[in-house]
């Protein structure tokens, strides 16, 4: 589904992510961890387009999107959650993901688009909006202006952005930043719901390693802009050079 060859980005004469090769598979989750500094939003933002990379590629279903805006990327089907939330402020909650629905299907102004089509499809894209406001917790708060959510809401929302635009590669950096235990919860459950998708491949950054352990099917560990571990989570983080020097603690292995 997603791979990428070779990837690289410099920054004057510091290499942030240097040849990073990697594919990822349909019904996939792969974790991507490392300390602090070791690349891994960078390499986001190089798969999603908000960063051009110095050398290397990447491919989505098959096909070269490296010259692509991060926009043409979303279009080609490529979600990208942030560590800082990113909704409009001032529109309501269903506001925010009913336009994400419509930018999916690209609004109503078509040809040949009359007053009466514009109304139904408008009614349309506002129920299958709700229905994802529904999906993640936010119902009752559909109206609420994004702004004045509490941060965990506003993660939740961001999510529901992301699922309404349907990609088939999610990219969620640290989904769970700053929420509480009882918010966390929710968005992992979506997160799981979406792997379970066969469809749908999932990358996810994430320091907090219990979140890993429980949801990743795959480790990737980059140190130094470097891919220097992939495998399975057991096989990766019984590695003693993972846990010494790359994830800076003894980890303990679940059985």
């Amino acid at each position: 589904m997603l791979s990428t060859h070779d990837l690289t980005i410099r920054f004057g004469g510091h290499v942030a992510v240097n040849a990073v090769s990697c594919r990822f598979l349909p019904g996939q989750l792969t974790a991507i961890v490392g300390p602090n500094g070791a690349g891994k939003t960078t390499y986001f933002n190089l798969i999603s387009g908000q960063l051009k990379a110095s050398a290397g590629r990447v491919e989505l279903d098959g096909q070269d999107i490296s010259g692509l805006s991060a926009s043409a990327r979303t279009q080609r089907g490529l979600g990208r959650a942030f560590q800082l939330t990113q909704l409009f402020p001032s529109l309501s909650v269903l506001e925010n993901v009913r336009l994400a629905v419509q930018a999916r299907r690209d609004g109503p102004h078509r040809r040949g688009a009359n007053i009466w089509s514009i109304w139904s499809d408008h009614r349309a894209l506002r129920d299958q909006a709700f229905a994802v406001v529904e999906e993640v917790g936010l119902g009752p708060r559909s109206d609420v202006a994004a702004a004045t959510l509490p941060h965990g809401d506003q993660r939740k929302l961001e999510v529901g952005i992301l699922m309404a635009l349907e990609p088939k590669v999610y990219l969620f950096d640290e989904p769970t930043a700053g929420m509480s235990l009882d918010d966390a919860p929710v968005v992992l459950d979506l997160i799981r719901k979406l792997k379970s998708d066969a469809r749908h491949t999932v990358l996810l950054v994430e320091h907090k390693m219990d979140v890993v352990h429980e949801l990743a099917d795959r480790i990737v560990v980059l140190h130094n802009g470097e891919l220097v571990a992939d495998g399975a989570p057991a096989e990766v983080m019984a590695s003693s050079v993972v846990q010494q020097a790359y994830l800076g603690t003894a980890l303990e292995v679940p059985a």
